[in-house]
């Protein structure tokens, strides 16, 4: 009976045990299913919100490198969803290239680094075009610190970074155009320092008459014009009429002397250079022909522009663009050229001196000014105008020229031109003492071969200096020297005794 007790006992304790072992199991089952649909339904209201917001969202799970794009993300760049798959090729393959490295960089770095995830960035659109995005992005880590997900949004700047390139457009021209009126401005700034040999064309003779007529007849074009004439005949004061009656006569004209730069400066004094384009080159400069844009650009002594630089000269005359130094954009000018020389350059263009295509891009409408000798009948007029200007300069007062001054001024054959003939009367009007112009210059009529018309201008021009240097016996500078007989600087002068081999005896 006892025993019967006890298997009765051990089988209604297992009964038990086993009934509640079952429903522990339904309870967690149910748990279970209760936990798996607040999931379910935690994910739709999630999908849900990320499907309506108006930016992009993406989700990444690293573990199985499949991305999530919201239907928004893949309306903003145009994709359908068969188009833009779940993967992160479809969006390094829309990178645009100059971004793909910073983005990806900035990604690696939250991921290992945990350093904020926020970056700029452009991709494609189905049009073949490039959209701003700001994007920020969140990842999350296991407990051993390895990310598993990470999930952000972007958000669509375009108009925001157009706006930025627009202002930065609009702020680099108005620096451009700032640098442009600081160079005219020191160019302008230096351009008054300097005394030109006269204000006016003085003159009523046939042949300044004619000279005149030329310019009014060029002025109003854009034709390049090139001067001819002697030096110290007046070139410069020609190109200066020139520009004067043209339409860009509100902007200055500018001048360069190609005679007087070193061959190796020149380049950068017309086309301007970048910085470190050569050893010295510590800051960008703009030459003359960016400064020039819109104006009138007078180009002297144009036959003593280096061989090597005439074509980049002939493509702006031709074409209105060159290069700066040490740059591979090109710039567009609009520049009108006015040259000068007293080289004869179609002997120079035949000797291989001067390019022929330049000189014929030069050579469109020549204008010969005249010298003084073949204007006699100018120099009373002149003499007048000179001495009533230098005398105010000086606080003198010369009220009259001798007929004996004025016959000997109008009987020199005057070499230097209107150039000489001022100087000499700056010495006349400084050594007058009283109302009377007193004359110091011994004025020598000219020899009978002082030009032959065998001999070219390269020689007049040696014979011509020659005899200057040994009537003020070989002194180059100084006062009474050959530099301020002949208007010039004593380094152009001796540049020039080295280039026509003249040498003291």
């Amino acid at each position: 009976m006892g025993s019967i007790q006890t298997a009765t006992i051990v089988l209604a304790f297992f009964c038990v045990s086993v009934t509640l072992f079952i429903m522990g199991l339904l309870i967690q089952r149910v748990r279970h299913s209760r936990a798996q649909e607040a999931l379910r339904k935690s994910e739709e209201r999630y999908l849900l919100a990320l499907e309506s917001s108006t930016d992009g969202i993406w989700d990444w799970n690293i573990l199985s490198d499949t991305v999530f794009y919201s239907d928004r993300f893949r309306e903003i760049l145009g994709y359908s969803a068969k188009e833009f798959p779940g993967t992160m090729e479809s969006f390094r393959s829309r990178l645009h290239p100059e971004d793909a490295d910073a983005t990806w960089t900035a990604i690696e770095g939250h991921l290992k680094e945990r350093i904020p995830f926020n970056v700029e960035y452009r991709l494609q659109t189905k049009s073949g075009t490039h959209l701003w995005f700001l994007a920020r992005g969140q990842a999350i880590w296991d407990s051993e610190g390895n990310a598993v997900r990470m999930s952000g949004w972007i958000q669509d700047i375009t108009e925001r970074k157009q706006a930025e390139m627009d202002l930065k457009t609009a702020l680099s021209e108005i620096k451009e155009l700032k640098d442009h009126l600081e160079a005219e401005r020191a160019y302008l700034q230096e351009e008054i320092k300097l005394e030109y040999n006269y204000e006016n064309i003085i003159g009523q003779s046939d042949e300044i008459n004619y000279v005149l007529y030329k310019v009014e007849q060029i002025a109003a074009s854009d034709t390049t014009v090139l001067v001819l004439g002697e030096t110290g005949t007046g070139k410069e004061l020609v190109a200066r009429a020139i520009h004067s009656l043209s339409p860009r006569k509100d902007r200055a004209l500018v001048k360069i002397n190609c005679a007087t730069l070193p061959a190796n400066l020149i380049e950068s004094e017309l086309f301007g250079h970048e910085k470190g384009a050569f050893t010295g080159a510590h800051a960008r400069q703009l030459g003359r022909f960016e400064v020039v844009n819109g104006a009138t650009l007078f180009l002297d002594e144009i036959g003593e522009l280096p061989l090597e630089l005439q074509p980049k000269l002939l493509r702006v005359i031709q074409d209105g663009e060159f290069e700066r130094l040490g740059s591979s954009q090109t710039i567009k000018v609009d520049v009108r050229v006015i040259a000068a020389t007293n080289r004869h350059l179609e002997e120079e263009v035949r000797k291989g001196r001067f390019r022929e295509d330049l000189w014929y891009r030069l050579n469109i409408f020549p204008i010969t000014v005249p010298p003084l000798r073949e204007r006699r009948e100018d120099i009373s007029l002149l003499v007048d105008y000179f001495v009533a200007k230098i005398s105010k300069r000086l606080g003198k007062s010369i009220e009259s020229t001798p007929t004996t001054v004025m016959n000997a001024l109008q009987n020199y054959h005057w070499p230097g031109n209107v150039r000489e003939l001022e100087n000499v009367l700056e010495r006349a009007v400084i050594n007058s003492s009283g109302p009377k112009l007193h004359l110091v210059d011994e004025l020598k009529k000219p020899h009978k071969d002082l030009t032959p018309a065998s001999k070219t201008l390269d020689e007049v021009e040696r014979d011509y200096l020659v005899r200057v240097l040994e009537q003020t016996q070989w002194k180059v500078s100084g006062k009474t020297g050959a530099a301020e007989i002949l208007g010039l600087d004593r380094s152009t002068l001796r540049a020039r005794m080295r280039k026509l081999d003249i040498v003291k005896p």
